[in-house]
Order: structure tokens, then sequence, then C-alpha cells
């Protein structure tokens, strides 16, 4: 047992989908799906307002979680932020500059260092340029670029482990270079690629879904990350509702969680 109390942690990712705002019934959902998904971290984009996540956080706690947040406003509309349980600690939160190409209806990644028990991590949130198209794909190329350098020089100063999560708005084997180029110097693994190719997490309409979200970790956290555990958390299905209803009523997006030994450090 690590002083955390757990030998391990969940870690999750979800996009709120708040283009546009979340309204107070769709928050409401939003608790219910998060209480259910129960992660010690969970990455979160598209909060919109800023103030939604200090409403997911007392709705929680009616619930009987306790969750603290981590956040630094955006320019835009659309915030990036992370819910921690007690007991997990989020220090040194700030942007990665240059990483919204100078555009404020971009997003910056987020960067925050993090300690559940022993393990302790550096966490990178992104919504990367959405859009299908050969321009959009090229501004990720920049955007990526960016956060893989970013990474690349983090490692040379530390082999502090690092968790890359969010919304990539990339689909693995059509958006090749977006992941090579935030992939950094070749120093990350991106797991939902390989071990989550028959499964979707961004919900469209008409029956349609893909895997835009992802879900990466540094290599050298193989001693740590419990392989095989990284899955698309079937939040519809937690919540006994639909695909569509989900979508309509909760997000498009399903989250991403994978479960790390926090019981020693391995750094």
């Amino acid at each position: 047992m690590s002083e955390f109390g757990h030998t391990t942690a969940k870690v999750a990712a979800w996009n709120l989908a708040g283009f546009g705002g979340i309204s107070d019934e769709r928050l409401e959902r939003q608790v219910e799906g998060l209480a259910l998904l129960d992660a010690e971290v969970v990455a979160l984009v598209e909060i919109n307002p800023l103030s939604a996540l200090e409403t997911l956080t007392q709705g929680l706690s009616g619930k009987g979680v306790a969750y603290n947040a981590s956040i630094v406003p955006q320019a835009s509309n659309l915030h990036i932020g992370v819910l921690f349980k007690e007991g997990v600690t989020a220090e040194n939160p700030r942007l990665i500059d240059g990483s919204d190409l100078g555009d404020t209806e971009r997003r910056k990644a987020f960067v925050v260092d993090m300690k559940v028990g022993r393990f302790d991590f550096l966490l990178i949130v992104v919504h990367l340029k959405s859009g299908r198209g050969a321009t959009e794909q090229q501004l990720r190329d920049e955007q990526a670029k960016l956060i893989g350098q970013f990474i690349t020089e983090r490692r040379e100063q530390s082999r502090e482990d690092i968790l890359l999560v969010g919304d990539f708005n990339m689909i693995p084997g059509q958006d090749v270079s977006n992941f090579h180029h935030l992939g950094g110097e070749d120093l990350m693994d991106f797991l939902s690629s390989w071990d989550l190719q028959d499964r979707y997490s961004h919900i469209l309409g008409k029956g349609r879904a893909n895997l835009l979200d992802g879900f990466a970790i540094s290599r050298t956290y193989s001693t740590e990350y419990i392989r095989g555990s990284l899955r698309v958390f079937p939040m519809h299905w937690a919540m006994d509702i639909g695909r569509e209803k989900f979508r309509e009523t909760v997000s498009d997006h399903l989250p991403f969680v994978a479960s790390f030994r926090v019981d020693r450090a391995r750094d």
C-alpha cells in the first residue's frame, strides 16, 4: 500500500462537449457520469463556461465524491482542466506557450505536475484543432510539433514520466504526421492507437463514430502502467441510456480510463 491508501489508481480523460456552452441539465448528467467513472484523476476538455468545473465538483461532492480542481483559463471559451480526488496532488498548472499557434480561438495545451501515492508524473492535456481537411491537419501538425518539442526538452531535463491525453482530433491510421510530431523524438507510446483499434470515443450523428481522442504515455511508463488496462469507458451503458441519447444529453465523447501502480516510484 502507498501513502495514498491504494496500490492502483485510475487516470481518465473526457471531452465535455462544451462548444456553445454546457447547460445545467447537461452538467447534472455529467456529474452522474463522472461519479460512475470514479477515477482518481480526470482530465477534462471543452469546459464551458469556466464555472462549469466548480459546478461539477460541487455536484460530485453532493454524491459523496470529493474532488479538487486545477485549471488555467484559456483565451477562448473552451477551457482545459483536471479533477483529482482527495489525497492526490496537482501543482504548477500552466499552459504551453505558442501551442495555440497565436490564435486565441484555439486551445493551448494544459500542463500540471501530479502525484498519486508514490507515482508522480507530468500530465499534458490537449485539445487540438478539429477538422478532417488538409488545412486542419497541417494546423495540427504545427501544434503537435510545439507540444512534441516541449516533451522532448522535458525528457532531456528529467526522467519524470509523462502522460499525454485529451481530444487529439486525430484518427489513427489517417493523421500519421500528427502522431509523428506529437510524440516528440519518438518518446511517446500512443496506447489508444494500438489497444483501442476496434473502439470509438467520438459519437457522430446517424450511427457513425470514430476514435478522435487520445491516450499516450512516455515509454518508461511500462513499470507503472498496468498493461491492457486502457479502455473506453462505456458511460452511456453505465448510465443505462442509449448511445444517441447520451450524445444528446451528456456528451458526444466517451471517456478513456487507464490504471497505474501507485505504490512505487520508478523514474
